[in-house]
Protein backbone atom coordinates (compact mmCIF):
# COMPACT_ATOMS: atom_id res chain seq x y z
CA UNK A 1 0.00 0.00 0.00
CA UNK A 2 1.14 3.35 -0.85
CA UNK A 3 4.21 2.35 -3.09
CA UNK A 4 4.95 3.78 -6.22
CA UNK A 5 7.48 2.62 -9.08
CA UNK A 6 9.69 4.41 -11.55
CA UNK A 7 8.56 2.70 -15.38
CA UNK A 8 11.86 1.55 -16.98
CA UNK A 9 11.97 2.19 -20.78
CA UNK A 10 11.30 -1.24 -22.16
CA UNK A 11 8.16 -2.15 -19.64
CA UNK A 12 5.31 -4.64 -21.29
CA UNK A 13 1.42 -5.17 -20.52
CA UNK A 14 0.18 -2.27 -18.38
CA UNK A 15 3.08 -0.50 -17.94
CA UNK A 16 4.08 -0.11 -21.72
CA UNK A 17 4.19 3.23 -23.01
CA UNK A 18 4.47 4.99 -19.31
CA UNK A 19 8.02 4.88 -19.62
CA UNK A 20 9.80 7.14 -16.88
CA UNK A 21 6.13 7.84 -15.62
CA UNK A 22 5.78 7.19 -11.89
CA UNK A 23 3.15 3.75 -11.33
CA UNK A 24 0.85 3.30 -8.76
CA UNK A 25 -1.44 0.88 -7.75
CA UNK A 26 -5.15 1.58 -6.51
CA UNK A 27 -8.59 0.32 -6.25
CA UNK A 28 -9.11 1.38 -9.67
CA UNK A 29 -5.70 -0.47 -11.14
CA UNK A 30 -2.76 1.45 -12.16
CA UNK A 31 -2.55 5.29 -12.36
CA UNK A 32 0.65 6.54 -13.72
CA UNK A 33 1.95 10.09 -13.45
CA UNK A 34 3.94 11.82 -15.90
CA UNK A 35 6.99 13.71 -14.31
CA UNK A 36 7.75 17.11 -14.49
CA UNK A 37 10.92 18.70 -14.15
CA UNK A 38 12.53 18.97 -10.57
CA UNK A 39 9.84 16.18 -9.36
CA UNK A 40 11.90 14.27 -6.54
CA UNK A 41 10.72 11.11 -4.59
CA UNK A 42 12.28 8.57 -2.12
CA UNK A 43 13.90 5.63 -3.60
CA UNK A 44 13.40 3.31 -0.87
CA UNK A 45 15.51 0.36 -2.20
CA UNK A 46 18.71 2.42 -2.43
CA UNK A 47 18.13 4.72 0.18
CA UNK A 48 18.45 7.83 -1.79
CA UNK A 49 16.40 10.45 -3.76
CA UNK A 50 15.64 9.91 -7.10
CA UNK A 51 15.57 13.94 -9.08
CA UNK A 52 13.52 14.59 -12.95
CA UNK A 53 16.02 16.09 -14.70
CA UNK A 54 16.72 16.95 -18.56
CA UNK A 55 14.15 14.66 -19.22
CA UNK A 56 15.45 11.94 -17.25
CA UNK A 57 15.52 10.40 -13.51
CA UNK A 58 18.66 11.09 -11.76
CA UNK A 59 19.07 8.11 -9.14
CA UNK A 60 21.77 9.38 -5.68
CA UNK A 61 23.04 12.12 -7.64
CA UNK A 62 23.55 15.71 -5.49
CA UNK A 63 23.34 18.76 -6.40
CA UNK A 64 24.72 21.68 -4.65
CA UNK A 65 27.17 24.71 -4.37
CA UNK A 66 28.18 23.65 -1.36
CA UNK A 67 28.39 20.66 1.50
CA UNK A 68 27.65 21.62 5.25
CA UNK A 69 28.45 19.92 8.08
CA UNK A 70 27.44 20.83 11.62
CA UNK A 71 27.22 24.19 9.95
CA UNK A 72 31.02 24.29 8.35
CA UNK A 73 31.12 24.59 4.69
CA UNK A 74 33.36 21.48 4.01
CA UNK A 75 33.13 20.98 0.11
CA UNK A 76 32.43 24.14 -2.28
CA UNK A 77 32.89 24.54 -5.87
CA UNK A 78 35.84 22.86 -7.47
CA UNK A 79 39.19 25.01 -7.50
CA UNK A 80 41.53 25.60 -10.37
CA UNK A 81 44.11 22.57 -11.13
CA UNK A 82 47.28 22.68 -8.70
CA UNK A 83 50.65 21.44 -10.23
CA UNK A 84 52.64 19.16 -9.01
CA UNK A 85 55.91 20.05 -6.77
CA UNK A 86 58.79 20.48 -8.83
CA UNK A 87 62.17 21.86 -8.21
CA UNK A 88 63.62 23.21 -4.89
CA UNK A 89 67.29 22.49 -3.56
CA UNK A 90 66.38 19.33 -1.46
CA UNK A 91 64.06 16.68 -3.19
CA UNK A 92 61.97 14.83 -0.66
CA UNK A 93 60.65 11.60 -2.96
CA UNK A 94 58.60 10.43 -0.25
CA UNK A 95 57.20 14.03 0.45
CA UNK A 96 56.55 14.51 -3.23
CA UNK A 97 54.68 11.22 -3.42
CA UNK A 98 52.75 11.74 -0.72
CA UNK A 99 51.99 15.59 -2.58
CA UNK A 100 51.07 13.80 -5.97
CA UNK A 101 48.78 11.14 -3.82
CA UNK A 102 46.41 13.86 -2.26
CA UNK A 103 46.37 15.78 -5.51
CA UNK A 104 45.67 12.63 -7.77
CA UNK A 105 42.66 11.90 -5.04
CA UNK A 106 41.45 15.34 -5.24
CA UNK A 107 41.19 15.45 -8.99
CA UNK A 108 39.80 11.71 -8.93
CA UNK A 109 36.90 13.46 -6.49
CA UNK A 110 36.81 16.56 -8.53
CA UNK A 111 38.06 18.76 -5.89
CA UNK A 112 40.41 20.45 -7.89
CA UNK A 113 40.65 20.29 -11.65
CA UNK A 114 42.97 18.34 -13.82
Amino acid sequence: MGACYIVAADSTDAWAGQSKCLAAWTSGGWRFVAPVEGMAVFERTSGSWAVFRDGAWEIGMVRGSALLVDGEQVVGPRGVAIAPPTGGAIIDSEGRAAIDAILDAMRTHGLIAS
